[in-house]
């Protein structure tokens, strides 16, 4: 073993116990011999300089990775964090896209981990779409999540969520239907459907799915507090 390789060795082992500040000094030993490193060099450099607070330099250091390796996923799902971080959504997103591609396209020889993790990235881009309100983008982030991983039910829960708030009613209740074909007992699908049917008047149907989650879930508060609600009106109206 060579000198490089036996440092970059030590480098990895120090990283991988969390040495942080030791797994630095010994990355950037080796690059100032070798600057055009390994991709994962710059990654892991990324990562500590992630962690140690400094966002900027850690932007510097991933995208030096994909330069060196453009198919690494895992940096860019690094680098997607990062600029999250920094308030570069627009810039985030079009990483996350370009990942995502990457992905589809090589679907077979991913690994599953990071297929999940790159799902869960799109779907967390999403929630922030959602809660400033920008509905489209939202949808079409948990969508994008939902190409690479299409069981993950709570992102077809939250799809229909945001149906739900354009207005779509309709495609929201197909939408909850089909979390409900993934995952017959995850009660916030159930719930939803019901407060979705209760929109649309349709009580009778919506009480239905609160009884489906209370009998799933008698603790849960939710399926109660729907109940309780709409049974006092049918009383009182």
């Amino acid at each position: 073993m060579d000198d490089f390789e036996k440092v970059y060795e030590q480098a990895r082992a120090a990283f991988d116990e969390g040495k942080i500040i030791e797994a630095e000094r010994l990355f950037l030993k080796l690059l100032q011999n070798h600057p055009q490193g390994y991709a994962d060099i710059y990654n892991k450099l990324g990562i500590i300089t992630f962690q140690k607070g400094n966002a900027e330099m850690s932007v510097v250091y991933f995208k030096k990775a994909l330069q060196i390796n453009p198919r690494y996923t895992e940096a860019s799902l690094n680098l997607t964090i990062a600029l999250n971080d920094l308030g570069r959504y627009d810039e985030a997103g079009e990483t996350f896209s370009k990942a995502a591609r990457v992905v589809r396209s090589e679907v077979k020889s991913i690994d599953p981990f990071i297929q999940g993790k790159l799902a869960n990235e799109h779907a967390k881009l999403a929630d922030q779409y959602f809660e400033i309100g920008l509905y489209d983008g939202a949808l079409e982030e948990y969508r994008r999540a939902l190409s690479i991983r299409p069981k993950f039910v709570d992102v077809v829960t939250k799809v229909g969520i945001t149906l739900r708030e354009k207005g779509m009613f309709d495609d929201a209740i197909e939408t909850f239907q089909q979390a409900k074909e993934i995952h017959p007992k995850y009660i916030p699908a159930i719930i939803h459907l019901g407060v979705t049917y209760y929109m649309k008047g349709f009580v009778d149907l919506a009480l239905a799915e609160w009884e489906e989650a209370q009998r799933i879930n008698p603790e849960g508060k939710e399926a109660q507090v729907y109940l309780a609600m709409v049974k006092k009106e049918i009383i009182e109206g």
